[in-house]
């Protein structure tokens, strides 16, 4: 312990800690984060019943019970299937979206992306009920072409839609990869192409996209993962007619048997992680490969877009096209339906609006409290969480060691459990420990939720920033005589300030439209938007699922907005 008192001012007292001993306290800390979690899901898969029960003995009952059920491999199947088909439509649409937006003069292109990107920070849930209320049987513009043509060309309850709609907002998980592959690639093959007379989509299909393939495979094996752990869509437009993916035969299975069954949901979370993690960590592989292939590719001239001609306009309007069915259809829809008393056929609109449904948001407590808490997290919790994600960024910021390896794979282990699950693995936690379970009813609760869901986003956030620190900096605070505990604190810390307010900025957007997390810590005092819209739709509340999507999407919007008045990257 040091005391540093310039002559004439307050003595500061300041604690030396060893920078090694911060280091394994921090592993230590983000170990028992990540893995207590998963050990406990592990732990109940084999017994016969819920661990809280003294009753409860190792069994394998549960494997047996679950992958005996039907309705296990049914969902698996459907599962895989969404999966599968929401990454054929993704990939090609997402690599062609790329490569017009970075590589040609489509008209538009700089105010273009951060539309494109919107999707990804709209709530899944938000735009499953849009859709509802806008394409369902009864939805806005289904009784609309009723009155029109007599018919509605479209089901919205069928697993084609469903499969489709999933693949259209997933396009943009693709672009952010494939657009940034193509970036760092020179112009000079492709102005071979140009020269020799080569189509613009002869030249996409032949030289940009496959000298970017690492990256377009990267995004296809993302995309694929996230249909396993997509939950608001097929909640909303499957459950209708019956359609199990493995997230809400998860959901239900309580249901299935009348009474609190753990130990089948567990069997169930163990069966997602085991097929989830393998994706996780060939994605990893891919990254560094795609990172790899690009810095040897990137090193020609960049040159001038490429001219597209008479198809420019073409190409802007398939964007626009997209990005309407996308995102303002169902955000139309649902903002539409929470201004009107109710819809049906022979309904005049003129004849329906209200703003009854917001001042009724204001007679729920839990509403209220779940718009609070859902700003609060947002804000205060996603301040909290880029420190922590901060304190583990620093501790293996250039660090030549094995233990860095092994932060690498502790912080993408959670990417492994979709939303729905680590929240209930987070609930397991609450309840197994017992001196943390008075946290459960508290908003910690769904922030440490949150925050092991998206530890490796946030970490990748903060790691980008700390990269972009000169080496020479810290050197020259080593010089002077500074520990490595001063240097990361004086030096490295206080230049990373502005990247810090980026990544709080991403992480607010990020935990405001999240849903399926909290749906398991859902209860008096930590209602969230997201999940409590999920109960209230449950319910029927159409009329105030629509209201308080409404402020949801608003809460985002405001968010985007700052993030780019500020000129944050949302590619991160």
């Amino acid at each position: 312990m040091t005391v540093e008192s310039p002559a004439g001012a307050v003595p500061t007292l300041r604690v030396a800690i060893p920078f090694t001993f911060y280091r394994f306290v921090i592993i230590a800390v983000t170990a028992a984060v990540v893995l207590a979690p998963l050990s406990l899901v592990f732990y109940q898969s084999f017994l016969d019943a819920p661990f809280f029960q003294p009753a409860a003995r190792l069994s394998l009952y549960a494997y047996r019970f679950v992958f005996a059920d039907e309705d296990f491999w049914v969902a698996f199947g459907t599962t895989l299937l969404l999966a599968s088909g929401m990454t054929l439509i993704a990939v090609p649409l997402g690599a062609g979206l790329a490569f017009l937006i970075v590589r040609t003069d489509v008209p538009g292109r700089n105010w273009l992306e951060p539309i494109i990107l919107i999707p990804i920070f709209v709530s899944a849930v938000v735009l499953a009920f849009g859709y509802v209320v806008a394409l369902g049987p009864v939805g806005i513009l289904t009784t609309s072409m009723r009155e029109l043509i007599g018919v509605a060309p479209w089901n919205l309850y069928s697993f084609p839609f469903l499969v489709a709609i999933a693949g259209l907002t997933h396009v943009p998980h693709v672009y952010l990869y494939a657009a940034a592959a193509l970036r760092g690639l020179g112009s000079d093959v492709e102005e071979a192409a140009r020269t020799a007379g080569a189509k613009p989509w002869r030249v996409a299909l032949d030289v940009s996209l496959p000298m970017v393939l690492p990256a377009i495979l990267f995004a296809a094996v993302l995309v694929f993962f996230l249909g396993f752990e997509l939950f608001g869509l097929p909640l909303v437009l499957g459950d209708p007619q019956g359609v199990l993916v493995l997230s809400t035969y998860l959901f239900k299975l309580t249901n299935k048997l009348g009474v609190p069954s753990y130990q089948l949901m567990a069997v169930v979370v163990v069966a997602i992680v085991a097929i989830t993690a393998p994706l996780v960590f060939v994605q990893r592989l891919l990254l560094r490969e795609a990172q790899r292939y690009v810095s040897v590719r990137g090193k020609g001239v960049r040159l001038a877009p490429l001219r597209l001609g008479a198809w420019r306009w073409a190409a802007f309007a398939a964007i626009v096209l997209w990005f309407v069915f996308s995102v303002v259809l169902p955000l139309a829809g649902i903002t539409l339906r929470s201004f009107v008393e109710t819809w049906g056929e022979g309904i005049a609109l003129s004849e329906v609006l209200t703003l009854d449904h917001y001042r009724e948001l204001l007679d729920y407590p839990n509403v209220v409290r779940s718009m609070i808490n859902t700003l609060g997290i947002g804000v205060i919790g996603g301040a909290a969480a880029v420190v922590f994600y901060t304190a583990i960024a620093l501790a293996v910021h250039r660090w030549p060691s094995q233990w860095t390896r092994i932060i690498d794979y502790l912080v993408m282990l959670p990417r492994a459990m979709p939303g729905l699950v680590a929240g209930l693995a987070l609930l397991w936690v609450f309840l197994f420990f017992k001196p943390i379970t008075p946290l459960r009813q508290t908003l910690v609760s769904v922030w440490l939720a949150y925050t092991v869901v998206w530890l490796a986003y946030g970490m990748r956030l903060v790691s980008g920033t700390l990269l972009q620190v000169a080496p020479e900096l810290e050197e020259a605070g080593r010089t002077t005589g500074a520990s490595e505990t001063r240097v990361k604190f004086d030096v490295t810390l206080p230049l990373i300030r502005a990247g810090m307010l980026t990544s709080w900025l991403l992480i607010f957007l990020i935990f405001v439209r999240e849903y399926s997390t909290g749906i398991y810590l859902l209860g008096p005092g930590t209602e969230v938007i997201g999940s409590l819209v999920i109960s209230l739709w449950g319910t029927g509340a159409i009329d105030l699922v629509s209201a308080l999507s409404v402020v949801n999407v608003g809460m985002i919007g405001i968010g985007l907005l700052i993030a780019i008045r500020l000129g944050v990257r949302l590619h991160g």
